[in-house]
């Protein structure tokens, strides 16, 4: 059983496509997605995974995230992701805030979460294209990144918690960001 599944994770890994940071601005310059994923320093092989299948189920176009200080697509991630992992292209940057900057240059918004963002997630627009710049499991958005931000946003909370699992709040923004765009659950992109 053990052999079954070790050939079946390997024959996985080779079917995911490692893309570049030119496939990210191409995607950006070619208008094939108003939507995208940046993930500053997600560490935890589940969030990845949960974060990539949500990506997927709600129609954006990519996920990337810096090189350095963040996992990369791992046998833990693919089994989480559920396929999406081979689906959604992940990018990984040489520097995110760099690679955030490209892609305000060609006409994406750039959207960061925070708990202490001044505007509520429902009070954005998400109408232009958009990047969705969610923090690291710890410590949130880095200072560098949150400031290349257009603008943060917090999830607003009722309770006692004071902020929600990274996929969790991934998952609540991107389909807050399809909600306000109109698209219905039964249409497929």
């Amino acid at each position: 059983m053990k052999k079954k599944a070790r050939r079946l994770s390997q024959q996985s890994q080779l079917d995911v496509v490692h893309y570049n940071e030119d496939f990210l601005y191409s995607l950006a310059e070619e208008k094939r997605s108003s939507l995208l994923l940046a993930l500053d320093q997600v560490q935890d092989p589940h969030n990845l995974g949960a974060c990539l299948r949500t990506a997927d189920a709600a129609g954006a176009g990519a996920v990337f995230s810096p090189r350095n200080r963040a996992v990369a697509i791992t046998e833990t991630v693919q089994r989480v992701a559920q396929g999406a992992a081979e689906k959604v292209p992940f990018i990984r940057v040489p520097n995110l805030v760099r690679a955030l900057n490209n892609l305000k240059e060609r006409g994406f918004w750039i959207i960061g979460t925070s708990d202490h963002g001044k505007k509520s997630l429902y009070e954005a627009s998400f109408t232009e294209p958009t990047v969705l710049v969610m923090g690291s499991e710890g410590t949130g958005l880095r200072r560098l990144t949150e400031e290349t931000c257009d603008e943060v946003m917090r999830i607003p909370m009722r309770g006692f918690v004071n902020c929600l699992n990274i996929s969790v709040a991934t998952g609540v923004c991107l389909f807050e960001i399809q909600r306000q765009r109109g698209i219905s659950s039964a249409e497929k992109p």
